[in-house]
């Protein structure tokens, strides 16, 4: 297969960074601090389709509108979606051959990895190119002063959750679930790794939660109700609120303004989730 530098170089459109991303990691002792960078908040779930990034643009969003200093990282290298969710598609970074210079939508600071290639493009990579490439979008990007970096992780508890927790200074963990069961049990799962790594969870958020009808007003629960709160409650953990299922949140999504930047019963949610970090000394 072609060498990583030459995966970017065939991106085509505006000449990619002169980055290699996707080599080797380098060897690093013990986790590390992200330089400016206050506090570090990966974002979990046990199973894919849970909605992880979504709540994680938008929680972007309804923390910088709060006034705080957020960057996002979409350490999600599989499924990169946050240049579509946060409207950077086909944009790209620049850098002077060291530092990447991210890029910025909606009062946030963005770096993903789907900024590097074509949308659809697939990323074929072991474990260690996963990890290198996790460790420069962590320390060669000038991310400048924050309060808080959202990591958006992939589904699941495999090498870039593992990386991410060994090489940064993770102030801790927000679980994503929908309220069925099967989504709980992968969800306990994603806890119990955060666990072994000894990152603290700081607490669970039950998206798609209910589904009010706009034709007449009728709560529905197409995925059950209140599980992550009932789950929450059983492992000691905080329950940080729910996020509705809701068509406006997708298409927002789709269309590349997430809707939290705007208002509605929508953006409130999110920025009641905010809120809560916030007061509790989370972002």
């Amino acid at each position: 297969g072609a060498a990583p530098s030459q995966v970017a170089a065939r991106s085509g459109g505006e000449a990619p960074p002169s980055l290699k991303i996707g080599r080797h990691p380098t060897p690093q002792a013990g986790p590390a601090p992200v330089s400016g960078v206050a506090r570090i908040l990966a974002i979990g779930s046990g199973k894919g389709g849970v909605g992880k990034s979504t709540l994680t643009s938008n929680l972007a969003v309804a923390l910088a509108r709060k006034g705080r200093r957020v960057g996002l990282l979409d350490a999600d290298i599989y499924g990169p979606s946050q240049p579509r969710m946060l409207g950077l598609t086909g944009q790209r970074p620049t850098s002077d051959g060291q530092m990447i210079e991210p890029l910025h939508a909606h009062g946030v600071t963005v770096m993903s990895l789907g900024l590097m290639m074509k949308e659809g493009e697939a990323v074929v990579w072991r474990g260690p190119m996963l990890m290198g490439a996790l460790q420069q979008m962590l320390n060669q990007v000038k991310w400048g002063e924050l309060d808080v970096l959202l990591v958006d992780l992939p589904p699941g508890t495999g090498d870039v959750q593992l990386s991410l927790c060994q090489k940064a200074q993770v102030s801790g963990a927000l679980i994503v679930s929908t309220p069925q069961d099967v989504a709980l049990l992968d969800a306990r799962r994603a806890i119990d790794m955060f666990g072994k790594l000894k990152t603290p969870v700081l607490g669970l958020v039950e998206n798609m939660s209910t589904y009010i009808c706009p034709n007449c007003g009728h709560e529905a629960h197409l995925f059950g109700h209140g599980g992550v709160a009932a789950e929450a409650q059983k492992l000691g953990l905080p329950f940080l609120g729910e996020i509705p299922l809701n068509l406006d949140v997708r298409l927002a999504g789709d269309a590349g303004t997430p809707v939290a930047a705007g208002d509605g019963p929508e953006a409130q949610a999110f920025a009641r989730l905010a809120d809560r970090l916030i007061a509790g000394g989370m972002a």
